[in-house]
């Protein structure tokens, strides 16, 4: 990622002046799920009244204690500005895909050249093409077996998911094999927390970095409006030099054009990276119908056994934190760090989870 200018202080106190409108949700009867608004987002009267419930009991607990005894973390400091970041280190299971077993099934797959489906695939496999390799000497489709082999014997993983989504779908468990194309240091596990869904501070960034059998995780929490472009200059340092790739979970809608969207407005340049492995898509491909809900909370009860308590509603961070900016009371922010950092957590496992379900530990 490239940076530039630093901070401007006016544009994170005209935002702080803003922070009171930005309720960006409806809230519905207990049950009505034909009131809910899809694209604008809404919450049950229930929720609502928990999560104020919550919001007071917080800035009864926490009134009175400063910031650095609520929150054990560093200030760090880069080109765009000073920024707070707090560190956590989570054992993790990782399976791993072998790399030979994964070429093994890409080389199998006919359909992957154009102008093959499945019909003439099996055509072709009773007629011995059974591989991209004897598909190179077809004489109809010699060049395009030989387009796809050069692609998979200089594999870079976003080309080979491309080419999978155009033959398949980019749920389709070849793409989650690119996945071996990369070693575990080069994922960087990545959630955000918002003031809004569109065009609006960013207050923590959550990622996560694998360090042995570990999940290294920095939040980059904003204690003002202001420390916004350091906190993502500071996060997306951790992107590999080397074949860097985002694991999201909705993050291709959502997170990324966010992200870059936040760093367009403080002209700070993209973010980039070899592969986007979004595992909203390949938990859809793998769980639709098995599970009640396909949220991140909900398959990580249903996988690991994760119980939350005391969280705080996506949609209501925005009140939470609008309540912590007013009061400099730091209770409101501890639910949302919190939910922040079980997601980077689950995200990770859920990425292992999903590479041992469909190729093996």
């Amino acid at each position: 990622m490239m940076s530039s200018e630093p901070p401007v202080a006016r544009i994170g106190s005209i935002w702080q002046q803003r922070i009171g409108s930005l309720r960006e949700y409806d809230v519905v009867q207990d049950g009505n799920i034909f009131g809910a608004n899809l694209l604008k987002g809404s919450l049950f009267s229930s929720e609502q009244a928990g999560a104020f419930h919550l919001l007071t009991s917080l800035q009864e607990d926490y009134f009175g204690r400063p910031f650095n005894e609520v929150f054990s973390g560093d200030e760090t400091e880069n080109e765009a500005g000073r920024s707070f970041v707090i560190r956590s280190r989570h054992p993790v299971n990782r399976n791993r895909i072998d790399p030979g077993k994964y070429l093994e099934a890409f080389i199998h797959d006919l359909t992957l050249v154009r102008g093959i489906g499945d019909v003439t695939g099996k055509r072709l496999n009773a007629r011995g093409y059974r591989t991209l390799d004897d598909l190179s000497r077809h004489p109809r489709f010699q060049a395009a077996a030989a387009a796809v082999l050069r692609q998979i014997r200089n594999p870079v993983s976003s080309e080979v998911m491309e080419l999978i989504g155009r033959r398949h779908s980019r749920s389709h468990p070849l793409a989650m094999g690119a996945a071996s194309l990369h070693e575990p240091e080069d994922f960087l596990f990545l959630d955000i927390e918002t003031l809004g869904l569109f065009s609006r501070p960013v207050i923590l960034i959550g990622v996560g970095m694998i360090d042995g059998q570990h999940l290294e995780i920095n939040q980059y929490l904003l204690r003002e409006i202001t420390e916004e472009p350091a906190a993502l200059v500071a996060a997306l340092s951790h992107l590999p030099d080397e074949r860097p790739a985002l694991v999201t979970y909705n993050g291709k809608a959502f997170d990324l054009p966010y992200l870059q969207d936040r760093l367009a407005y403080y002209g700070l340049g993209t973010i980039n990276a070899a592969a986007h492995f979004d595992l909203l898509h390949f938990a859809r491909a793998r769980w639709r119908g098995r599970f009640p809900s396909l949220r991140l909370t909900s398959l990580e009860k249903e996988l690991f056994g994760v119980e939350r308590h005391g969280d705080v509603p996506g949609q209501m961070v925005p009140e939470f934190y609008e309540t912590y900016q007013k009061t400099g009371n730091c209770g409101p922010l501890v639910p949302i760090v919190e939910h922040n950092r079980q997601d980077v957590l689950s995200l990770a496992r859920l990425f292992f989870q999903l590479i041992g379900e469909m190729y093996g530990s």
